[in-house]
Parts: structure tokens; sequence; C-alpha cells
């Protein structure tokens, strides 16, 4: 049964393992620097690779993962891939998780404008 404390209900076991499972997702660096850009804009695996810095195979293995849980969506154009942002509130979850970190660290975060859209 849920325990309710100060007005709130705990979450179910599901809603805590799928919290935790797109977690564990975002806890590789490289795959938290993809939903970033992705939250900027869409697309492909090639631009993507050059912006994180990453390999192309691997930038396309995190990719498939993202995609797997729902957190990244993809569709053809042409001969490419072009993917972007599946779940638009995890954008908001690391738009406020990176920008606190930066703002911490010194660094001036992107302007949260450029960050709000889902790249669809």
């Amino acid at each position: 049964m849920a325990q309710i404390a100060d007005g709130f209900e705990d979450p179910s076991a599901e809603v805590l393992a799928q919290a935790a499972a797109a977690f564990g997702l975002l806890a590789a660096a490289p795959r938290l620097h993809i939903m970033w850009v992705l939250a900027q804009g869409e697309s492909d695996v090639s631009r993507l690779a050059d912006r994180v810095g990453g390999a192309l195979p691997a930038v396309s293995q995190h990719l498939s993962k993202l995609k797997l849980a729902g957190l990244v969506r993809s569709r053809r154009e042409g001969r490419r891939q072009i993917y972007y942002v599946g779940d638009p509130d995890v954008v908001t979850v690391v738009r406020v998780m990176v920008g606190q970190l930066a703002e911490r660290a010194g660094e001036a975060p992107a302007p949260a404008a450029l960050l709000q859209g889902t790249g669809a």
C-alpha cells in the first residue's frame, strides 16, 4: 500500500523502476550529452558523433539504447535516420540538472529558450 506523507503519495514500484531505468540510461555521460544535443533540435548520427566527440558506432549504440527506452525517437529522411527527443519531460530533467551543475561550476549554461524544444 502506498504511503502518504506531507500530502504526497509514494509512487508505485513500477513507476520507481521505470524512473530508475531512465536515470540509469542517463548516467552515462555520452548518452546525457546526446540528450542535451537533441534537446536543441533534431540530428542525424553523423552530426551527433561530431558534436559529442564520439565514434559513429558508439553513438549509434547509445542512440539504440535511448530509443529502446523511448527517450529518443527517429524517422527516416531519404537515406538518413533523423533522431529527436521522444520524451520532452526528460529534456526538462536534463536541462535542470545540467544547468544547475554548470552554474555551480561557474560555467554559463545554454540559454533555456534553446533547450525547451523537443526536436519533434
